[in-house]
């Protein structure tokens, strides 16, 4: 049985790395210049996950507005003859169609993948966390 959805976790409150996380969701904190949660993204694409559910929280927008469209950014990139970082911001608001679920309050990390449950259904489906990167 093939596995093609994934649940992201992405609602806890960050403490371990206070106090950036006070106003920056930490799946956004960067490794050089991409967020934590591009790569669990891309890893899960690469696996050939193709429907991804992130599970997100109070204070968590800024994960949504990463992989969304950004016009007026697009526009002006493309004005300013800026190509390559065009390219860039498109391509991430392509990479795949993602789900947003909205856990009320952090009960941890069970509660988190079982908001997920009408979404998944009885399909098999992959928990990926972006607390470890290994490459």
């Amino acid at each position: 049985m093939e596995v093609t959805k994934a649940v992201i976790p992405a609602a806890g409150l960050g403490t371990r790395f206070l106090p950036v996380t006070k106003s920056m969701p930490k799946e956004m904190l960067p490794i050089i210049d991409v967020p934590v949660i591009h790569y669990v993204v891309k890893e899960a694409l690469d696996s050939g996950i193709d429907d991804i559910i992130i599970i997100t929280g109070r204070s968590k927008r800024a994960i949504e507005d990463y992989f969304d469209d950004s016009p007026e950014l697009e526009m002006h990139l493309a004005q300013s003859s800026r190509e390559h970082l065009l390219a860039m911001v498109q391509e991430i608001s392509s990479l795949v169609d993602i789900h947003y679920i909205r856990q009320k309050e952090p009960l941890g990390l069970g509660d988190a993948v079982l908001r997920a449950e009408k979404h998944i259904c009885d399909e098999p489906f992959a928990v990926l966390l972006g607390d470890d990167i290994i490459r």
